[in-house]
């Protein structure tokens, strides 16, 4: 499934991303997901949780892809 994410400002920290968007409950629960490097960014596992997403960074995450606007 894909599906873009408008950020609010300059950018947005991952584990903010994925409880915008539902993948996560709890930031405990965003952390565990990045933790267990299940999230990819532009083709890259990215083990970093407070990573700064920006426009045009594409969020692979199962099925899902999250592209930033």
């Amino acid at each position: 499934m894909k599906q873009e994410f408008k950020i609010e400002g300059d950018y947005i920290e991952l584990i903010q991303l994925l409880k915008a968007i539902g993948v996560a409950q709890t930031g405990g629960h965003a952390k565990h997901i990045v933790d267990n490097e299940e999230v990819i960014r532009n083709g890259e596992i990215e083990t970093r949780k407070r990573a700064k997403l920006v426009p045009g960074d594409i969020i692979e995450l199962d099925d899902l892809r999250i592209i930033l606007v």
